[in-house]
């Protein structure tokens, strides 16, 4: 795909129409240009490599909303100050239509459009792959060297054996996100039975691996009584994967999975009468509370580097923010790690002086940046950003501790167990090559 974003959905023309011209609006309101900018300096561009269309382009569409956010905020106070003048940041996106080899041709197709930053995430293989094609086009041509950031794909593999200086990650990997829960999860004295399930890539083979690994060192009087993994993206009936956790016997749940295939598998459970704990990465967004409804209170647990019922006033000023620029309820989930990857990576360019790759790279591991009393930062090492993260149980809203629901669903999120950047600090294997 050359320029835009691609969306192919199943919709009247009307509705996909105006969807479209939704999505096209904020982006370029997220890099619109004053008079006086367009006159001197051109933008600085960023591409967005995302699942745009097919079964996950509802994270895709997420992504871009709180991207383009970010991007307004650096430019409402005037861009990046650089020596030759203030430019401000453009997103364009790419439909990567959540396949590794369509990712390779939108971001080549955005290297010859100029940009120089790619942003990922949606999928640690498409990650890989792109970690891979831009540590290649960076040694072949260094006149057109790119710098890769990635907000959301978490295999601990791309900040160990697969890390690269070009490739920054903004989110816990998944080995941290399955520490925090084992924080949780290592005090339910009542737990003796496990079930495992996850997405048959990369990424969830070795989230399940971890969980073995950590039960087996915190919790080894827990049973696993199921342990699979099932299509990505391709599952549209999990009615059987239910049946099986509800005749294992299982207590509990243990998924990484994320989009509809999460949504999907606890509707599914719920349905079959499923009534134990699902412990999930991303059980708080997407879907997934309204499709649990009641059968997930006290139950639905799900880790994050932030969520909006974080009992402080800066948290739910940054919240408040965010829905009065995206009202629609279906528009609700916001990462507060997308907005500090975006603000590193101004703060980084500002501290090089320039636009060259090296330079930034190099400023962008000294990255420490803080936004609505979440502070992160860079781990030269390895590229992997250290930051606090919560843990929260679903709840009404309206319960203590529960003043904002997902959604409009009616249903939050109460923070349960905070980890500090230092507790959910994990070791590297990394061994980069510097430049």
């Amino acid at each position: 795909m050359r320029r835009g974003t691609a969306f192919k959905r199943m919709q009247s023309p009307f509705i996909w129409r105006r969807k479209a011209l939704k999505l096209a609006a904020l982006a370029l309101g997220a890099s619109a240009l004053s008079p006086l900018f367009a006159q001197t300096r051109d933008p600085i561009r960023l591409a967005l490599v995302e699942s745009m269309s097919g079964p996950f382009a509802n994270t895709g569409e997420a992504v871009q909303r709180n991207l383009a956010w970010a991007v307004e905020r650096v430019n409402g106070r005037g861009g990046v100050r650089l020596p030759g003048g203030a430019r401000l940041l453009q997103l364009s996106t790419y439909d990567s239509k959540g396949q590794a080899e369509e990712a390779l041709s939108a971001w080549r197709a955005s290297m010859d459009d100029g940009a120089r930053f790619v942003l990922q995430g949606n999928s640690s293989a498409v990650a890989a792959a792109l970690i891979d094609a831009i540590g290649k086009n960076n040694e072949r041509d260094p006149s057109r060297q790119a710098i890769f950031l990635n907000y959301s794909a978490v295999d601990p593999a791309l900040t160990n054996e697969r890390c690269s200086f070009w490739h920054f990650r903004f989110d816990a990997h998944a080995d941290m996100r399955v520490g925090a829960l084992m924080s949780v999860m290592k005090d339910d004295t009542k737990l003796k039975r496990i079930y495992l399930i996850g997405q048959d890539y990369s990424f969830g083979r070795s989230t399940l691996a971890e969980v073995r690994r950590q039960l087996g060192a915190q919790r080894p009087d827990v049973q696993v009584v199921g342990d699979e993994l099932h299509p990505m993206g391709r599952v549209k009936d999990f009615a059987p994967y239910a049946s099986k956790i509800i005749a294992s016997g299982a207590q509990a749940v243990f998924t990484g999975n994320w989009g509809n295939d999460l949504t999907l598998l606890v509707k599914a459970a719920r349905e079959a009468g499923f009534d134990g704990t699902f412990y999930t990465f991303y059980g708080n967004a997407l879907g997934a509370p309204a499709a649990i409804g009641d059968a997930g209170v006290g139950r639905v647990l799900a880790v994050a580097e932030w969520l909006p019922n974080v009992q402080t006033p800066q948290a739910e000023s940054f919240y408040r923010s965010f829905r009065e620029r995206f009202p629609d309820p279906a528009d609700d989930y916001v990462h507060v790690r997308m907005q500090l990857m975006i603000e590193a990576l101004a703060q980084a360019m500002e501290r090089a002086g320039s636009l060259d790759a090296t330079a930034v790279a190099r400023a962008l591991e000294g990255a420490d940046v803080s936004i609505a009393g979440q502070r992160g930062r860079m781990r030269a090492a390895d590229h992997q950003f250290q930051q606090p993260l919560v843990v929260g149980v679903m709840d009404r809203k309206g319960a203590p501790g529960v003043k904002f629901d997902v959604e409009g669903s009616g249903y939050g999120f109460r923070v349960v167990k905070t980890i500090s950047a230092e507790e959910a600090e994990m070791p590297t294997t990394c061994r980069m090559r510097s430049l």
